[in-house]
Parts: C-alpha cells; structure tokens; sequence
C-alpha cells in the first residue's frame, strides 16, 4: 500500500499569487455639493459595512496634490462608481476624473458603473436636460455604454 503525502500545513497568510493588487475595491467619482452628505455618503457607508474598501475624496490631506492623489486612487481601485448628479459636468475636476476612469478602463479592464442620481440615463445617452447636445460629459457617457 503506498503512502500518501502529508498535505502542507495551512497557512494564515495568503500566498503572493492570491493578494489583492489594489489598495481599493470601490473609487467613487461624484459631484460633492449633489451628492456627499446624501447619497454618496449613505452609498459609502453601506459599502464600508460590508467590507469594501472605498475610496472618497475627504480621505486627502489638506495641501495635498489633488490631480495626483485621485488618479492614483483611480488607479489603485478594482471598480470604479461615477455617480452623475445634474451639476456632475459643472466642475473641471469631476470631468478629469472621468475622463482617467474611461482610459484606465480601456487601458486596465477596470469595471465602472455608472449611477444616475436625480438624472434619467436617457437624458446623458440621448443629450437632453442638463446634460444637453455637445456637452463632454454626454459624450463620455455614451463611451462607458
């Protein structure tokens, strides 16, 4: 009767095949004056009590490089939110920020979902409301679809 090998021990830490390459599971890109303290925040929090990992932009430091440190976090996320709200396109920053999730998407296969805050989808895909004809953000929209 041959014997069998003894199975190796388990170990308590994973092996380096098995770590998780990002330092965020959840990157939410949203227009802070539609969205923080209601929907966004609420969004945050049910997603911490689960366990996800999320990154927000009140985790800066005052000073900090913000160009720098959200295309890092972009970067460092698995999944991307963009919560579109009616002034989401009213800011530079938000448009930057969208505009590195589509090319890190394209570049990295990084999942993004949108979410239509207050906005019909159809208005950002068809170009209407505040979201109208030729605006950047309509026409990044339609790339994510």
């Amino acid at each position: 009767m041959a014997k069998e090998a003894a199975a190796p021990a388990a170990s308590s830490s994973s092996p380096p095949c098995f770590t998780n390459p990002w330092k965020y599971h959840v990157f939410l890109s949203f227009r802070g004056e539609d969205t923080r303290y209601n929907f966004t925040g609420h969004l945050r929090g049910a997603l911490r009590q689960e366990g996800i990992d999320t990154f927000m932009d009140d985790y800066l430091s005052r000073g900090e490089e913000i160009s720098t440190a959200f295309l890092k976090a972009i970067e460092e996320s698995r999944i991307s939110v963009i919560v579109f709200s009616e002034n989401y396109d009213s800011l530079r920053w938000c448009l930057d920020k969208l505009v590195k999730i589509l090319d890190w998407k394209k570049s990295h296969q990084q999942m993004v979902v949108p979410v239509f805050y207050k906005v019909c989808p159809s208005d950002v895909r068809n170009q209407n409301g505040c979201f109208g004809p030729g605006t950047v953000l309509a026409k990044l929209v339609k790339q994510t679809s």
